[in-house]
């Protein structure tokens, strides 16, 4: 396998092995192919793919066991809203929908934002969107995110239903995600969040504001996320 330059081949190899695994090509307790197998088919060197593979265990993707080789994990049976591998992975192939409420325009930020910005950020502008994540048809998620407006071309342009936004990043502008720092705090829903996430009256909400780092000096992403936790609690490396 040929690196087409915008990314690594470990990192190649990692996304297709991470896809394969959220598709249900391996499944839990499955073995991949040996590290062998894996260079012979993707004509890759060991150390690629021992690097590709620690990336994975490093996520949560498989364990190494000693003897027997990469044993495939999955997560418990939450939400994986914390994970930096984003929702959509966590999930994997589960009954996962995004509806968008908002559709991503380029606007200022917001006066009173909840976290303090760069001087960058704030002249470039951000990137708003607002959508509503439903598992097996619950609502679950009603997310609020806010992109610096820093060289994404057509972003605005590219289709987020149904879609992962670090998947996009990702694999559109070679963004990573890395890690970050949130607050988490229930609180008394609004109207509307309450009539988006069809909760009970004096049904409390738990709130995330989050401020998400990238592989990219200074980009940040930033999401306001409510989260119907009523059938589904949430966990996450982060």
């Amino acid at each position: 396998m040929k690196s087409d330059g915008s990314k690594p081949q470990y990192r190649m190899l990692y996304e297709i092995l991470r896809r394969h695994i959220s598709e249900s090509v391996y499944r839990e307790g499955d073995l991949l192919p040996s590290e062998n197998e894996l260079c012979r088919l993707y004509g890759m060197t060991r150390p690629t793919v021992r690097q590709s593979l620690a990336c994975l265990a490093n996520d949560g993707y498989i364990r190494k066991h000693q003897g027997k080789g990469s044993i495939v994990t999955q997560p418990a049976r939450d939400i994986g809203i914390l994970s930096v591998s984003g929702t959509t992975s966590a999930v994997g192939n589960r009954n996962l929908k995004t509806g968008i409420i908002v559709k991503p325009v380029l606007k200022q930020w917001p006066a009173d934002f909840m976290f303090p910005l760069s001087e960058l950020e704030k002249e470039s502008g951000c990137i708003y969107f607002e959508r509503l994540r439903l598992l097996d048809e619950v609502p679950i998620f009603y997310d609020i995110s806010f992109i610096a407006n820093i060289n994404l071309p057509r972003i605005t342009a590219r289709q987020f239903e149904n879609k992962s936004l670090f998947s996009i990043l990702r694999e559109h502008y070679n963004i990573e995600i890395k890690g970050g720092e949130q607050r988490i705090r229930a609180i008394s829903p609004s109207s509307k969040i309450s009539k988006f996430l069809k909760l009970e009256k004096g049904q409390p909400v738990l709130h995330l504001e989050r401020k998400i780092e990238t592989s990219v000096n200074g980009f940040f992403i930033y999401s306001s996320i409510f989260c119907n936790t009523r059938k589904y609690s949430i966990f996450g490396r982060f």
